[in-house]
């Protein structure tokens, strides 16, 4: 049986912090979602504000200790255990698709030479994305990408409330290289996130590179293979970490 190559015959990038900036219009998205619930179920603004707060909180525990995603539809029995209220079938799933479209209403921005950086890349090998969801799941990321120019450029998106896991787990990775036809080690990740992007794309076999334009938190004491400041200077050592 032929061994695997150790060269990089394929990319993948994370999302958040990586692709697109996280903070930009995170307000206004926030806001979009809170004013869906005030309209729906008639609680005071203050009641809703407090109620999700407590769902970022469970959303986000889950994903850490659980290396699961939740999706929108799970936030809405929350919100009604801390409102004490009973919402309606059909007003639930209302309530959920306003408040994963937020993403599209209010957009963040792409990362400064993001776009370049995958257009670079997919000219030379394979390229996907690999994303960890949320109240935000893949399916409205996988519209922005479209509207802003990257989706036509990627060859496989393994998000994680469609693969059924989050990163770090190595079905997330194993999802995004089976769809790009290399092995683990034929495989470099970029992300911003030492714990799930780093570790989890090396405990797979695979390559890994920190994007710190967006989040130096990991910086200092990272045990990524590349580690990138700028877009530009991926697209400059490019050749050389296909060589």
């Amino acid at each position: 049986m032929e061994e695997p190559s150790t060269k990089i015959r394929a990319i993948t990038f994370d999302f958040w912090r990586t692709l697109f900036y996280a903070d930009s219009g995170l307000q206004e998205r926030r806001q979009a979602r809170v004013d869906a619930a005030v309209r729906l179920t008639g609680r005071p603004r203050d009641a809703i504000k407090e109620a999700m707060k407590f769902i970022d909180s469970e959303f986000l525990r889950i994903h850490i200790t659980e290396q699961r995603t939740l999706v929108p539809i799970d936030a809405i029995p929350m919100l009604e255990r801390q409102l004490k209220i009973s919402i309606g079938e059909d007003e639930r799933v209302a309530l959920a698709e306003e408040w994963a479209d937020a993403l599209i209403h209010h957009p963040p921005e792409p990362v400064e030479g993001a776009l370049a950086a995958v257009r670079a890349a997919a000219n030379l090998v394979p390229v996907g994305l690999i994303s960890d969801t949320g109240i935000v799941p893949g399916s409205r990321i996988q519209k922005l990408l479209d509207r802003c120019g990257f989706l036509e450029h990627l060859r496989c998106l393994s998000f994680s409330d469609e693969v059924g896991v989050a990163k770090p787990q190595p079905a997330v990775f194993e999802h995004a290289a089976a769809a790009l036809k290399v092995a683990p080690a034929e495989l470099l990740h970029i992300g911003d996130l030492e714990p799930t992007d780093v570790k989890g794309a090396q405990n797979f076999g695979a390559k890994a590179a920190l994007f710190c334009g967006d989040n130096t938190r990991y910086v200092k004491g990272s045990r990524a293979d590349y580690v990138f400041s700028h877009w530009d200077e991926f697209v400059g050592n490019l050749a050389r970490i296909l060589d």
